[in-house]
């Protein structure tokens, strides 16, 4: 869905750019041509880069090396700041900047997290489906195959084989020897 997004506003400025500068009230008169967007005071970023990364972070906070980290650097701020030299320590017992830190750090992890895991519902149901509408081709094409080969079964029921052939020859032989029409063959082995 996002890429569709993207590469829809990605052509919508294409064709922006290629377009004449509209000036007056001639230029808001043309309706075959889209308006030419305002521009906003926010700035701009690519979404899809800020999702990737999103989903880059969200992956490395879901691992065992970010715990290991995480649980070597609050140890290592905690002893620093508990035993270094009192002009060295830069946050005292309470340790309200590591707080903070940690904080902020929670802070900006859970919406990533939701917007990998938003990211990841879409490709699944994208995923979805596509699953389900090539299980439909698959389901449609058994259908017709199935349907093929009866009409070939009818066919083949219809079909003259050697036996029926040789069968009907012969009550026509048998036929003809009975009006008279043809002497019997003399007696060969059969």
């Amino acid at each position: 869905m996002a890429d569709r997004e993207r590469d829809e506003r990605m052509a919508r400025r294409e064709r922006e750019r290629s377009l004449p500068p509209a000036t007056g009230r001639a230029a808001r008169a043309r309706l075959d041509q889209p308006m030419v967007p305002r521009r906003s005071p926010l700035p701009e970023y690519d979404p899809e880069a800020f999702g990737r990364l999103s989903e880059r972070i969200a992956r490395f906070l879901g691992t065992g090396r970010f715990i290991v980290w995480m649980t070597f650097t609050i140890v290592v701020w905690v002893i620093w700041n508990i035993v270094a030299p009192p002009d060295l320590r830069f946050d005292e017992y309470p340790f309200i900047f590591l707080t903070l830190a940690l904080s902020l750090q929670a802070s900006y992890a859970a919406p990533l997290i939701l917007l990998a895991q938003n990211r990841q519902d879409d490709r699944d149901r994208v995923n979805l489906e596509q699953d389900r509408k090539r299980s439909e081709r698959s389901m449609a094409d058994t259908e017709y195959l199935t349907r093929e080969i009866a009409a070939l079964r009818m066919g083949m029921g219809e079909v003259a084989t050697r036996d029926w052939i040789r069968s009907e020859l012969q009550d026509l032989l048998k036929e003809l020897e009975q009006r008279g029409a043809l002497e019997p063959p003399p007696d060969r082995e059969r």
